[in-house]
């Protein structure tokens, strides 16, 4: 199979993942049926994984591994969940991509792997004031489209 990313790409990425701090996992949930783009976003995943030792990737069905789709509120596929990894423990930050990260969408994904790692989400000490300020729980989703 042809590789999706090129030496190009692949150098820029292991120059910005010189930031690396923690361990990142990685849960990529895909489906045997109607999941377009899932054999491509598991590629994908899989080329990127090996471009640092603190990157790691599980990989579920999201019917056959029900429960675990569950714990991380994946509904759909595919799905990637970044989540960190503490020791065994992986704690789910609720960082989430639907459908493949490709154009755009791809230098995102790179720089939530390295927020991840960095266990800190960069925002403004005003920002995180307002968050802690919710009373209620708040559910945030952002779409993009390529165009």
């Amino acid at each position: 199979m042809e590789k999706l990313l090129n030496s190009q790409v692949v150098e820029q990425i292991q120059q910005a993942f010189a930031q690396f701090k923690e361990p990142v996992r990685i849960l990529f949930f895909g489906s045997k049926e109607n999941c377009g783009y899932c054999d491509e976003t598991r590629q994908l995943l899989e080329e990127v994984v090996v471009l640092h030792d603190q990157l790691s990737l599980e990989v579920y069905d999201l019917q056959e591994n029900a429960d675990v789709a569950a714990k991380f509120n994946v509904d759909k596929s595919p799905v990637i969940v970044l989540a960190a990894l503490d020791g065994t423990e992986v704690k789910d930050l609720g960082i989430q991509f639907s459908g493949i990260p490709s154009g755009h969408e791809f230098g995102t994904f790179i720089n939530d792997i390295l927020l991840v790692s960095g266990r800190d989400s960069r925002l403004s000490p005003q920002t995180r004031a307002f968050l802690q300020g919710l009373e209620k729980p708040l559910h945030l989703q952002v779409f993009v489209t390529p165009t």
